[in-house]
Formats: C-alpha cells, structure tokens, sequence
C-alpha cells in the first residue's frame, strides 16, 4: 500500500504535536513515559520531534493518559497553533 505524502500542514501539525507532548512531558524521562504508555522510547523520540507527523490515535490517546493530558485539550492546543501560523502567514 502506497500512502499520499504528508502535506505541509500535516508536517507542521505534527512537530506542534511533539512539542505540546514533550513539553508535558517535562522532567520525566523520556523511556519512562514510553514504558508506561505502552510506546517504544524510539516511537516517543519521533513523535516528539515530529518524525512521525501522524501518529496512531491510540498512540497519542496512551500518551496523554500517561501524561495526563486531556485529547480534546490537546487537539485544540494544536488547531490553535494553526490559527496563529496562518495570522502570522496572511
């Protein structure tokens, strides 16, 4: 199966997405989070620097259970960041 390439918009989602994670994320380490969401830490490294722009729902639903984010807060968090880029752009 072939996939579509990301598109710019994806790409940027994604790097906001692995900021917002790893800023709650904060002093924890990184394979600690990982271990407890199931995750493996190189999935967590990728997702955090945005290798993996759209990572499985589960995987982010895991992630935010364990970092005790709430997903509709996060989802926003990430449309917002949107909102601004495209204010900056117009």
């Amino acid at each position: 199966m072939v996939r579509n390439p990301l598109t710019d918009d994806e790409r940027h989602r994604g790097l906001v997405l692995g900021r917002l994670l790893q800023q709650a994320r904060g002093a924890r380490s990184a394979a600690a989070v990982a271990f407890e969401a199931g995750i493996s830490l190189d999935t967590l490294r990728k997702i955090e620097r945005g290798a993996i722009a759209t990572p499985a729902f589960f995987t982010v639903a895991a992630l935010a259970r364990v970092l005790g984010l709430n997903l509709s807060d996060l989802a926003e968090s990430v449309a917002e960041d949107k909102k601004r880029a495209a204010g900056r752009v117009a």
